[in-house]
């Protein structure tokens, strides 16, 4: 991901903006079943290569016939399988596709737009008073740092908007009206702008919503702007309303002479007298005077008075000497240094402010220091300069700017929310970064940052200037993390939003209580869902624009039962964007009626290969490639039982101790470690007996029948890896630990996440996953693979091809601002979704589940839902509610996943045992401790 391109200074930052539309070719994914069952590698005898080996997604129609010398057919399809093998490697590398650049246009997702004349607004059918943005040039921004400049016809339609904005020369203005009332998201407005640019209002907002020290200040303001609450003094904040800009000689002086003389100024020596407001963004117009000097105080107060326009101000503001800091040896023989630091803060997922990065500037402590006027450098290098280079105070500084950076924004997002469309420039302008500008203070001998002004670029351009100390090779490591990529993972969030606004999807399966995100979410995004759902009492039969009842728990009628959704689906008109489901049972009925209505999906071949656990293993072990490492590698023998003669066979051919599970089943219900031939036998019979309908256990996949597996059982540790495919690529991958099961049963105990395997395990289970999804066939969608990570690597437990379950969308959602579902409906309307290619996790969650058989006094009194979900509200725990009613049974899945986060995976179990402790979740027939016991 390519981050925005920001000029040096003046200009301004000129317009740039992220287009999402999708304007690449159309991809065919051929899927054939037989061809994917070819014995043996390469296939049949003939002089022909074999086909259907590479399950993928490229374009097929490229010219590789060599002008000038035409090829037989025999020697044209060995061409297209070597350039087929070649593609299939650059996929499974994460590489872009050979491009044909004859055939295929150079396009691109994050353009930057050079000239307001490159960009177009035009009215919005339906939408009064706003306008679509178009764009007919840019630069285009490509993996590996190729740009290209681009001319789109038609033009390309927006989806968000970021622009450099400003009153002064260049393109500001143009700027400016080009991004206000889109009907596409923006990240600034001149409207926003010019409240962010008030040190007056931004002051006041820091010091009384954000808890943020602001310099001590003296504003005289004629006619100021209505948001403006007041002066508060205790804050050393004074506001003193003029009724005109002449006559004021008097109440200047002595409110002038007050404010030197007061306790807020502390031991201050210097203050600037300078002009707030949006005119004078970047001007130099202040002065600096000794605080003894009260005459030439007031001399400029009240020249400056005369410059004055409405909502203008006129401040006296405390000047800050350097700090001297802890570690200085002995007063410096100089004016000393002062440091001058940067801090970038990113709204993110949720509306939450997240710090960036911390650049310094460091100069002569008798002069202003500015932006511009000092090389960028690491908070860390800037106060060792100073003297400070003790590592704990260092962190401890580089905490109160995080936290008081986050506030600003915090401050600054609760005054948007309350302010019109109108106010903010349009209804879908927000401030999507803020730059904080901060001084560094020595208050009651701790080194304090104070607020001195907000800023929408200038700290973001010197982040960046940092970062590009190290893009030239051979001169030191890479910088930790990019500054935009919060920022980036922002736009792209929102414009993915603003393309599925509106979009129609069918969801087939309504699924249960765990599954109620999915309407909020729905509500959240504007998507028009229309709902296909067995029960025709469900309670999201009143959250969707369309309801059908059909009865589809008959799963081994899903060809027929998909025709006759199709008929009544185009018998009411509905125009689908997409269809997709997230419930076991539905998934094979998904890609059916799919591929009835022609939608986007992968095909029913590849979800009955992965939806049946016994064929995906034994599929995956005749997977030798290539290309290698082949799947094979990752599954584990095993044996399908249908029959009591079945088990005999079975205990023959597959080693034990071994696992018997459900072929069609979910939750892990029914699962059990089995030791030996009397115990699989016992097993069978039993699960043969309890377990015959779906009306013995609604939602396990029993409507698929209940035909079970025993599979050699393998030691490791247990994992899950939740991906996005799109065309067979892997677009994001995310990583979670499990905690030891309570034997002989498989039900889940405990969870964790981000992994805390090594980076090259890590690795190895995201390929391991991908590689068997690409072997399934599966090429579109989000998955969840559960592999062991065992001595020999990665061993597959099974493919879920649909989007994991329980707490991981939530986890994942919180930790990295990625939705796995939002990611689901994009993939299901066919649009690529612009996934952070290197997420990460903004903290560590620890989580234990709860289980009725285990829990039922306590989930009744001192861990009850009530309680629960109001420590869920205070955040001092996560909750996801599994099931609604507490009903022990013999086969049983989780109640309900209660976890804690912290800045560590030590510190985070360390709350949750406490926690469990406290609450009566943990005991001795269910020790949290061992479960946990993973994670350290």
């Amino acid at each position: 991901m390519c981050p925005l391109a920001h000029p040096a200074q003046d200009p301004p930052l000129l317009p740039s903006q992220l287009s999402l539309d999708p304007s690449g070719p159309e991809w065919d994914c051929p899927l054939g079943s037989k061809d994917l069952e070819e014995e043996g590698p390469w296939g049949g005898g003939s002089g022909l290569p074999p086909t259907g080996c590479f399950p993928g997604s490229w374009r097929q129609d490229v010219g590789l016939d060599c002008k000038g010398s035409p090829e037989g057919a025999e020697a044209r399809a060995w061409t297209v399988y070597y350039y087929s093998l070649l593609q299939s490697c650059l996929q499974q590398a994460g590489l872009p596709e050979t491009q044909d650049r004859s055939q295929v246009p150079r396009t691109g997702n994050m353009l930057l737009c050079l000239s307001p004349a490159w960009l177009m607004k035009v009215p919005a059918p339906g939408q009064p008073g706003e306008a679509a943005l178009l764009v007919s040039k840019a630069v285009s921004f490509h993996p590996g740092g190729l740009t290209f400049l681009d001319d789109f016809v038609p033009p390309r339609r927006a989806t968000y908007f970021l622009a450099g904005l400003g009153p002064g020369p260049g393109r500001g203005r143009e700027a400016a009206e080009l991004a206000r009332d889109l009907t596409c998201p923006t990240g600034a407005s001149a409207e926003l702008a010019r409240l962010l640019e008030d040190r007056l209002l931004t002051r006041q907002l820091l010091a009384q919503q954000g808890g943020v020290a602001v310099p001590a200040t003296l504003a005289f303001t004629y006619k100021p702007p209505g948001l403006l609450l007041g002066g508060d003094a205790s804050l050393g904040l004074r506001l003193v309303e003029l009724s005109g800009k002449e006559g004021q000689e008097m109440l200047v002086k002595e409110e002038v002479e007050a404010f030197l003389r007061s306790e807020a100024l502390g031991d201050i020596l210097q203050v600037a007298v300078k002009l707030s407001g949006w005119r004078w963004r970047g001007r130099q117009a202040w002065r600096l005077h000794p605080r003894a000097e009260l005459g030439a105080v007031v001399d400029t107060v009240l020249a400056l008075l005369e410059k004055l326009e409405e909502e203008e101000s006129v401040l006296v503001e405390a000047v800050y000497p350097p700090a001297q800091l802890p570690c200085s040896d002995g007063p410096s023989p100089g004016p000393g240094l002062a440091v001058r630091i940067c801090a970038v803060v990113c709204r993110i997922q949720g509306d939450r402010p997240l710090l960036s990065k911390v650049v310094c500037g460091v100069g002569r402590g008798d002069r202003p220091l500015r932006h511009h006027n000092s090389l960028p450098r690491t908070l860390e290098v800037a106060l060792a300069q100073c003297g400070l280079g003790e590592e704990a105070q260092v962190a401890a500084v580089r905490q109160r700017v995080k936290a008081a950076a986050e506030a600003a924004l915090a401050a600054v997002l609760a005054l948007e929310a309350g302010l019109s469309a109108e106010q903010r420039g349009g209804r879908r302008a927000h401030t999507d970064f803020l730059g904080v500008d901060f001084a560094l203070t020595a208050a009651g001998g701790v080194l304090t940052p104070v607020a001195l002004e907000l800023n929408g670029g200038l700290c973001l351009e010197a982040c960046g200037a940092l970062e590009g100390l190290w893009a030239a090779p051979r001169l030191g490591p890479a910088a930790d993390e990019a500054v935009a990529a919060p920022l980036v993972e922002t736009m792209l969030r929102r414009s993915a939003r603003c393309l599925m606004e509106g979009k129609q999807l069918l969801v087939v399966g309504a699924g249960g209580v765990s599954k109620k995100f999915v309407w909020e979410a729905a509500r959240d995004y504007g998507l028009q869902l229309h709902l296909v759902e067995s029960d025709p009492n469900h309670f999201a039969s009143q959250l969707v624009q369309t309801f059908i009842h059909f009865d589809m728990t008959e799963h081994r009628r899903d060809e027929e039962n998909a025709r006759l959704l199709a008929e009544l689906v185009r018998a009411r008109g509905l125009k689908l964007d997409g269809c997709f489901s997230y419930w076991d049972d539905c998934l094979v009925l998904t890609a059916l009626l799919c591929q009835e209505l022609g939608l986007p999906c992968s095909s029913p071949a590849a979800m009955r290969l992965a939806k049946q656990k016994s064929l995906t293993q034994l599929h995956l072990l005749r997977h030798h490639g290539p290309p290698w490492p082949a799947p094979s590698l990752h599954a584990v023998p095993c044996c399908p039982l249908e029959s009591e003669a079945d088990v005999e066979r079975a205990v023959h051919q597959v080693p034990l101790p071994g696992v018997m599970k459900l072929e069609f089943g979910a939750g892990a219900v029914g699962v059990r470690l089995v030791e030996d031939a009397p115990q699989c036998h016992e097993h069978f019979s039993r699960i043969t007996r309890d377990l015959q309908g779906e009306a013995d256990h609604p939602g396990i996949g029993l409507g698929w029948g209940n035909a079970m597996l025993l599979m050699e059982f393998v030691e490791g540790t247990e994992h899950d890896v939740d991906l996005v495919l799109f065309g067979g690529r892997l677009l994001a991958a995310f990583v979670s630990d499990n905690g030891p099961t309570r034997l002989p049963g498989f039900t889940e105990t405990a969870a964790c996440m981000p992994t805390g395997l090594a980076p090259e395990q890590e690795a190895q289970m995201v390929q391991a996953a991908f590689r068997c999804c690409l072997g399934c066939g599966l090429l579109d969608g989000v998955f969840n693979v559960e592999l062991k990570l065992t001595g020999a690597g990665p061993r597959l437990i099974e493919i879920n091809p649909r989007m994991g379950g329980f707490y991981l969308r939530d986890w994942i959602l919180e930790l990295y601002g990625v939705d796995l579902l939002l990611a689901a409906v994009m993939v299901a309307c066919g649009l690529r979704p612009a996934l952070p290619t290197r997420p990460r996790a903004r903290g560590h969650l620890v989580g234990v589940m709860c289980l009725v058989s285990q829990h039922l006094q306590a989930l009744s009194s001192t861990a009850s839902r009530e309680t629960l979900q109001a420590l869920h509200d205070r955040g001092l725990l996560r909750l996801n509610l599994l099931e609604e009613a507490l009903v022990p049974g013999e086969y049983e899945e989780p109640y309900c996943s209660v976890a804690c986060a912290g800045p560590s995976p030590i510190e985070a179990r360390l709350r949750l045992l406490g926690l469990c402790q406290g609450l009566g979740i943990d005991g001795p027939s269910y020790p949290v401790a061992h479960f946990l016991s993973h994670f350290k």
